[in-house]
């Protein structure tokens, strides 16, 4: 195997200010032990319901010892791992499963295409492997200006894509609405799910001859007649 399969996807450190946990521990256990040494002295020899209150108590104050010790053993070698998520597409790159990722929408009022782009376009930019990722926007209002602004994005993630990668973009959305002069398209005009993106296609490509993910969208009809006001209705078609 390569070298670079072996690089560590996490590095251990040790959690600050175990001393003074260790401290304070130790303390309690030592109250801890003074307690058990006075309940089992004076133990009371006269009175049959003092026995058993003291009884009960003794085995109460076992009890949370007992489970204050094995909390206080889980917490008395704490440490954090602090995760290198750039580093697994190095060393699990070809053996990295396919994702799909469903993004659900009904009413372009409520959720404006914009922030269903900027969700869309985020996801797409994910640090994984694009050809395997896909993105799937169900829209369960078939919506002409949501269909349309979902074309604008995946034009728009030709350019975007390749940016973040570049720049290392945190957040990954858009902060931006896209408006062409053209006339909107009828989505009626189109099959209910329509691949905007195919991964498999060699000439789904970003403007720096990089891969793209898959972008699918799915739409129904709403009619109102009918309650069905509801999201990832449109999934059904797959």
């Amino acid at each position: 195997m390569a070298e670079n399969e072996y690089v560590p996807l996490f590095e251990t450190r040790q959690v600050k200010g175990r001393i003074l946990f260790r401290c304070i521990a130790a303390s309690i256990l030592l109250g801890i032990c003074f307690i058990v040494m006075y309940r089992i002295r004076y133990f009371p020899v006269g009175g049959k319901a003092e026995r058993w209150t003291w009884i009960g108590l003794f085995l109460s104050e076992l009890w949370f010892s007992f489970y204050w010790l094995l909390t206080t053993v889980c917490r008395w070698n704490a440490v954090i791992r602090i995760p290198f998520i750039h580093r697994l597409s190095q060393r699990f790159g070809k053996e990295l499963p396919g994702i799909d990722i469903f993004v659900c929408t009904a009413d372009p009022l409520l959720e404006p295409p914009s922030m269903v782009v900027n969700t869309v376009l985020s996801m797409m930019a994910y640090d994984y492997p694009p050809e395997k990722l896909s993105v799937y926007l169900s829209d369960d209002g078939g919506s002409n200006l949501t269909f349309y602004a979902m074309l604008e994005a995946a034009n728009f993630s030709k350019t975007w894509l390749p940016f973040c990668k570049k720049f290392k973009v945190e957040p990954m959305s858009p902060e931006a609405y896209f408006r062409t002069a053209s006339e909107p398209l009828n989505v009626q005009e189109w099959p209910s799910v329509k691949i905007l993106i195919d991964g498999r296609d060699t000439d789904a490509v970003d403007i720096e001859g990089n891969p793209l993910p898959t972008l699918v969208y799915l739409a129904r009809e709403k009619r109102p007649q009918y309650h069905h006001h509801f999201k990832a209705g449109a999934m059904n078609a797959l």
